[in-house]
C-alpha cells in the first residue's frame, strides 16, 4: 500500500511538472468536437421515480458522475458528451422503432425533462447527442398505418397514387416478395423491413421524407440538442453504398444548415474499407469498428495477440484512408456498445482485471471522439441476448441509488468487479483506472486530436513509442499540443533510451503514467521505464 501511495504521489508531481515545464501555457480544455462521449441506455441507467425504469430525470441526477463541470477536481468520470440511445415513443424497450420523432417516450419523461437535461448538461460542459433512427420507423407510426390502410382499401386493379396518399411513397412497397419483405395482411402488397417486420424501411430518396427529418432535426436542435448519432447508415438503401451515402448527405446537409457545429456520428457496421466511403457524405464521424469488440485491434493488443506497433500503425493507415474521403473527418473510436458483449467477459484468469483496464486505455488513447458504453468503466459484464448487454448500471449493491430493473428477459448476471459505490474509493479499481485515463485524455489535447508518428528506433515487439501532434488543431501555446506516448503490452517492464531517436529529443518530462499494477512508469534522464501493461505520456521540457 505504501508503494502504491508513493507511486500516486510521484505521478501527481510529474503532472504538476508537465503543467509548468513548457513555459506559460493554457490549461483550459479545448472546446471542440474531439471529446469523450458516454453512451447511455436510459432504460437501464438511473431510475428517479421508483418504477424500475430509467428516465431522463435519472440521467440529470447522475450528470455530476459523468462530469461535474469543475476542471480543478477529478471527482467525476470526466466525459464531455453523452449519447442518449433512442428516447422517442416506441413499442419496444430499446426504442429503435419510433412512433413519433418529435416527442419523448412516456417511460422516460417529457419534453420538459429533455430540456432540463440539456440545460444541466451544458452547465457542466457536457454536450448531448440523440440516437436518431431514420432507416426505418415503427409499424405503429401514423405514416405507415395510413399507407397500409390506403393499400388495404385500394380497389382491385387500381394503381396506388402518392397524390391520394403521400405516405405510400414514404416506404418501399412492392407486389414482389423480395428478401427482407413482409406481406401486408389483407392485400397482395409487401413492404421492406430488413431488420424486423415491425420496423418498415423508409424511402429516404423521397424529398418529403427528407423534409420530415430536416424538420425533426430542427425540433431537437431548438431544444438544445448538440447533434445526432445516426443508426444503421449502411442500410439506408439496401446493398447500395452510393445511394446510402447520398441519402446520408441529405440529412447531414440539412442539419448543418440549421446548426453548423452540430456533431453527427454514423453507425456503419462493417470493416473500415467499406464504411470509409460514407465520409463522402460530409458526416463528422463514423464508428471505428476495426478496433472494437472481442476480435478488434484493441482486444488483440490488450491480450498480446497484436503488437503495439500494429495498434498505432492501424490508426495511421485509417487516417490516410478516411482523410482521402473527407479531410475534416473526426474518427469515432469505441470498444463496445449496446449490440456487443461487454468487454469484461473477454478476459479470464488472474490478470483479467488488468486486461479490462488496459483495453479501456487503448480506446481512450485514440484520436477522435472516443466513445465509452455506460458501465464499461465498472467492468460490468453482459453477453448473449441483447437484454444482457443492456443490464442495469451498477450503482450500489443494495439497489438504492437509482438502480433499475433492467429489460424483461435479462438473465441474472454476476458482476466481477463490484458496483460504483464499492469501487470509487479503491485506487486499484477498474473505475478509478478509467477515470484517470479519461482525465489524462482531457489534460493533453494531442491525445484526442493528434496525428501519429511511430518512433521505430524506440519500438519493439511488445512496446511502441509514438508522437501525437495536434499543433494545427488547438490554439497556439496550448499545453499538451504535442506528446510522446510509450506503451508496453508485454509481461515485463521495458527500458527505453529516448536519446536513440532524434524525434524524441525534446520530450523529457513525464506528464502522466497509467498502470494496471502498483508499478508506475518513471523517467530518469534519457531512460524511460514502462511497466508491464503500462503507459507513459511524455511532454516537452
Amino acid at each position: 500500500m505504501k508503494k502504491r501511495l508513493l507511486a500516486v504521489l510521484l505521478t501527481g508531481m510529474s503532472l504538476l511538472s508537465a503543467m509548468t515545464g513548457c513555459g506559460k501555457q493554457k490549461t483550459e480544455m479545448v472546446d471542440d468536437a474531439y471529446r469523450t462521449t458516454y453512451e447511455i441506455f436510459v432504460y437501464s441507467f438511473c431510475d428517479s421515480d421508483g418504477d424500475g425504469i430509467g428516465d431522463l430525470q435519472g440521467v440529470i441526477d447522475k450528470l455530476d458522475y459523468i462530469n461535474d463541470g469543475n476542471d480543478k477536481t477529478d471527482d467525476d468520470l470526466g466525459c464531455t458528451q453523452i449519447w442518449l440511445m433512442p428516447i422517442c415513443p416506441s413499442t419496444t424497450y430499446h426504442k429503435y422503432d419510433v412512433i413519433n420523432y418529435c416527442d419523448v417516450d412516456a417511460e422516460y419523461g417529457t419534453i420538459d425533462d429533455y430540456k432540463r437535461l440539456v440545460e444541466e448538461a451544458h452547465k457542466r460542459g457536457i454536450r448531448v447527442i440523440n440516437d436518431t433512427v431514420i432507416n426505418h420507423s415503427s409499424s405503429q407510426h401514423p405514416w405507415f398505418i395510413e399507407a397500409t390502410e390506403y393499400l388495404r382499401n385500394l380497389p382491385d386493379g387500381k394503381e396506388p397514387s402518392s397524390e391520394e396518399c403521400p405516405y405510400f411513397d414514404y416506404y418501399h412497397f412492392s407486389k414482389e416478395p423480395g428478401t427482407g419483405y413482409e406481406k401486408i395482411s389483407g392485400t397482395d402488397w409487401y413492404y421492406e423491413c430488413q431488420f424486423w417486420s415491425e420496423m418498415p424501411d423508409l424511402n429516404l430518396d423521397n424529398e418529403e421524407v427528407q423534409k420530415e427529418f430536416a424538420d425533426m432535426a430542427q425540433f431537437w436542435i431548438d431544444l438544445g440538442c448538440d447533434g445526432f448519432r445516426m443508426d444503421a447508415v449502411t442500410q439506408f438503401t439496401t446493398d447500395n453504398i452510393s445511394a446510402s451515402t447520398e441519402e446520408l448527405s441529405k440529412f447531414v446537409d440539412a442539419v448543418k444548415a440549421i446548426k453548423p457545429d452540430a456533431y453527427i456520428v454514423g453507425e456503419a457496421w462493417t470493416a473500415s474499407g467499406g464504411y470509409a466511403k460514407y465520409y463522402e457524405s460530409g458526416i463528422d464521424s463514423l464508428f471505428d469498428f476495426d478496433f472494437s469488440g472481442s476480435e478488434g485491434i484493441i482486444a488483440k493488443c490488450s491480450k498480446g495477440k497484436a503488437s503495439p506497433v500494429r495498434y498505432v500503425q492501424a490508426q495511421i493507415d485509417e487516417d490516410e484512408l478516411y482523410s482521402s474521403y473527407n479531410e475534416n473527418y473526426i474518427n469515432a473510436p469505441f470498444y463496445t456498445n449496446h449490440d456487443m458483449a461487454r468487454s469484461a467477459g473477454y478476459y479470464t484468469g488472474k490478470k483479467a482485471k488488468n486486461g479490462v483496464k488496459f483495453s479501456g486505455a487503448l480506446n481512450l488513447l485514440m484520436s477522435g471522439n472516443a466513445f465509452i458504453y455506460y458501465g464499461e468503466e465498472l467492468g460490468m459484464k453482459g453477453s448473449g441476448k441483447d437484454e444482457n448487454k443492456r443490464e442495469p448500471m451498477q450503482w450500489d449493491a443494495e439497489g438504492t441509488a437509482g438502480m433499475t430493473k433492467g429489460p424483461d428477459g435479462m438473465d441474472k448476471l454476476d458482476m466481477s468487479y463490484g458496483t460504483y459505490e464499492e469501487q470509487k474509493s479503491d485506487p486499484d479499481s477498474v473505475y478509478n483506472y478509467y477515470k484517470k485515463a479519461i482525465h489524462i485524455r482531457n489534460e493533453f489535447p494531442a491525445i484526442a486530436r493528434g496525428k501519429c508518428t511511430i518512433l521505430e528506433e524506440l519500438s519493439g515487439d511488445r512496446n511502441v513509442v509514438w508522437i501525437k501532434d495536434a499543433a494545427d488543431k488547438v490554439p497556439e501555446g496550448t499545453k499538451g499540443a504535442k506528446v510522446l506516448i510509450a506503451l508496453n503490452n508485454g509481461n515485463e517492464s521495458v527500458e527505453i533510451d529516448l536519446s536513440k531517436a532524434a524525434g524524441a529529443d525534446t520530450y523529457r518530462t513525464l506528464g502522466a503514467s497509467l498502470s494496471t499494477t502498483e508499478e508506475e512508469a518513471s523517467l530518469d534522464g534519457d531512460i524511460l521505464t514502462v511497466p508491464s501493461f503500462g503507459i507513459a505520456i511524455i511532454t516537452c521540457e
